[in-house]
């Protein structure tokens, strides 16, 4: 069984400490655990809103960076608009005019987003304070978190049973394992959206960093963001990230899908696994540290978003301030806006059935 070190204590290699991080609006305690593996590697999250707060990972000569944006405490995360490390439920990712169809029945979200539903509504997953529970793994360390989702929460029919559990391993990875059952048809999509940086958090733009993507399709946008049901070839177009490109090679390109987004802010279509294996959806390099992060995943699609709408005025971590295209986001998921595109991959969960994904970030360098 995994042994939680005293409150206080100094993280130890191959162990998990137990911290507190803040409180809630309403006084509830907030806690930290930071899971630490056999090399070195670190990743702290929070009980509040399931979010990733911080992961370190060496670079080529073993200098030890957190590569993720987030915030010092509690308070930053419950005031926080831009979903830093967060888990994203009830539906990650928009809901084209706030509402949907299930067997004849329309059920009416918030509107969030002009006149959509964003990453579950108005409280979503990553406002929710989770119960967490340290496990005992063979290659790493494990926390597993639990939320159950009321029936008609933020509008969503069912009581939804969540369970996620974050593993580091001891090779340097961070797997992130999602499962839910419900009592009533519903609509599930869930994500992390950890924003990266793999020079280290608060160390400028990541338009350097390297990245491939494993798609030949992507889903375009209209003016909300939402697809528009179209499944576009990447050909030609500054979506093709099939060899690896630097982020900011075409990002400012005279597009019509890059200005409405305002850079990357779409779903890229990968091949469906078969049988929950994961596969490779993206890998990007950050030249100067040497950095590389894998994304493996069992979803069909993922969100490359490339921190457009940050400002510079969010205090993050260590007082830095996080502006515009300072992180990259990698979001595995089901599409956007799947509850009202029957040609998408379906994102019903019936009664009886058990949602579940896998996502893996494997971090390594390059010499």
């Amino acid at each position: 069984m995994t042994t939680l070190a005293p409150v206080g204590a100094t993280p130890q290699p191959g162990s998990t400490t137990k911290k507190s991080f803040g409180k809630t609006p309403d006084g509830q305690p907030v806690d930290l655990y930071v899971l630490t593996n056999k090399s070195g590697g670190e990743a702290s999250i929070t009980d509040y809103g399931g979010a990733l707060v911080s992961l370190k990972m060496p670079d080529r000569n073993g200098k030890l960076a957190d590569v993720v944006l987030g915030y010092d405490g509690a308070g930053g995360y419950i005031a926080d608009k831009s979903y830093f490390g967060a888990l994203v439920g009830r539906y990650g990712n928009r809901i084209g005019h706030a509402q949907f169809v299930l067997d004849g029945k329309t059920y009416k979200l918030a509107k969030n987003n002009g006149e959509n539903t964003l990453h579950g509504g108005l409280k979503g997953f990553n406002k929710a304070l989770w119960a967490a529970k340290p496990l005992a793994v063979k290659d790493g360390q494990s926390l597993q978190l639990s939320y159950l989702s009321k029936d008609g929460e933020e509008g969503f029919p069912g009581n939804l049973k969540v369970t996620v559990t974050y593993t580091l391993t001891d090779t340097n990875a961070l797997r992130i394992v999602y499962t839910a059952t419900t009592d009533k048809k519903t609509v599930v999509n869930l994500t992390n959206h950890a924003y990266f940086n793999l020079a280290g958090q608060g160390s400028g733009d990541i338009l350097g960093h390297l990245l491939m993507i494993n798609a030949d399709q992507f889903t375009p946008v209209d003016s909300g963001l939402i697809p528009t049901g179209e499944l576009r070839d990447v050909t030609g177009t500054p979506f093709d990230f099939r060899k690896p490109t630097a982020i900011g090679a075409r990002i400012d390109q005279d597009d019509e899908q890059l200005k409405l987004g305002g850079g990357y802010d779409h779903n890229f279509v990968l091949g469906m696994p078969m049988d929950h294996v994961e596969s490779l959806a993206a890998r990007v390099v950050e030249p100067t540290s040497g950095r590389v992060m894998e994304v493996w995943t069992t979803e069909p699609g993922i969100q490359f978003y490339t921190g457009n709408f940050l400002d510079g005025k969010t205090l993050g971590k260590g007082g830095v301030t996080y502006p515009k295209r300072s992180a990259l986001c990698l979001e595995t998921q089901h599409f956007p806006d799947s509850p009202n595109q029957p040609k998408f991959p379906s994102v019903v969960l019936n009664p009886g059935d058990r949602y579940h994904t896998i996502t893996t970030y494997k971090f390594s360098v390059e010499k």
